[in-house]
């Protein structure tokens, strides 16, 4: 589907003109969006619109590192946005020139739909232009990491406190499934955070026209969310040795126990072994009080052992 909206010498919106129409018009700028287009409507972008094949080309490969690209007489560049149900990479792309803005997604963007109504409904239409929309669309899809890091937050504080009593397992699998969304949040947000980094330190024209310290906020937001992810990051880390500590300790604990028990039993077993045995010629074997004698050793062997561990604080 492709849409187009354009602003006459007027100062009034046109919208859903012919691409060859708005392109050849006598207009102060123009948008024109492609939204999941056909291979049809794809040769748009070569004809009559004469985008470099290679931009073309990236339009059409999907999932590319965020990046800009200079031609004559435009910047192409390559954004991603995410896709806050399923928490997902969408690639959107952008042709930004003195007098226009071309928009290439092949998912829905709710960014850009929000902006495109934004525009439709605007009373204030002389501080719109192409870089002023482009600037607006990159604002919503950084605001929109936030909730998704905020989400992680939350769930890393649910699963250091643990007030369900989940089992350890359970915690360490979905902590792992956080340190991968994490992960995936920083494969977009870093490479977006070099990209505006570019786009305030370009030499060559960008089409920005005089709106850097816009350009500046977004990079700023796109620091903080680095720092949020990076510090969330550690923080799965430190739950993570935690858990495996608290786990060696209890695992520690049980085998101390074990053994405790095992070294109470040794003396008693081989009292019990030794007069076990088939020999025949044996003193103690015909001895009238022998049974109760042994069981009285034994006895008083397992207590004072016990009692001796105990002192030493092996129970504990």
């Amino acid at each position: 589907m492709i849409r187009t909206i354009a602003l006459d010498q007027n100062n009034q919106l046109v919208k859903d003109l012919e691409i060859e129409k708005i392109v050849n018009g006598n207009y102060l700028w123009y948008w024109v969006d492609f939204h999941q287009p056909t291979e049809k409507e794809t040769d748009y972008l070569r004809t009559p619109l004469s985008f470099h094949p290679l931009a073309i080309e990236d339009c059409m490969h999907h999932m590319q590192r965020p990046k800009l690209d200079y031609y004559e007489g435009y910047t192409f560049f390559v954004t991603q946005t995410l896709n806050q149900l399923a928490t997902l990479k969408e690639e959107v792309d952008f042709f930004l020139g003195k007098n226009y803005i071309i928009t290439f997604h092949h998912q829905s963007c709710t960014e850009i739909d929000e902006v495109w109504k934004r525009l439709v409904l605007s009373e204030n239409l002389e501080k719109w232009d192409a870089s002023y929309v482009f600037y607006l669309i990159l604002d919503k899809m950084v605001d929109n990491y936030f909730p998704l890091v905020y989400q992680i937050e939350d769930m890393l504080n649910e699963l250091d406190e643990n007030s369900k009593r989940r089992s350890m397992e359970e915690l360490l699998e979905d902590l792992f499934d956080t340190r991968h969304s994490l992960l995936s949040l920083r494969h977009t947000v870093t490479p977006m955070r070099d990209l505006l980094y570019r786009i305030l330190n370009a030499q060559r024209e960008t089409y920005i026209k005089g709106r850097s310290e816009y350009f500046s906020d977004i990079h700023d937001h796109l620091l903080k969310l680095t720092e949020m992810i990076e510090a969330n990051r550690e923080l799965t880390t430190d739950i993570r040795d935690s858990y495996i500590s608290l786990n060696s300790h209890q695992t520690n604990h049980v085998m101390k126990v074990l053994t405790v028990i095992t070294t109470i039993f040794m003396p008693i077993t081989f009292i019990a072994g030794l007069y076990g045995m088939n020999f025949r010629y044996m003193p103690e074997l015909t001895w009238k009080y022998g049974y109760p004698w042994a069981l009285f050793i034994m006895a008083v062997i397992t207590i004072g052992m016990s009692l001796w561990f105990k002192k030493k604080g092996w129970f504990k």
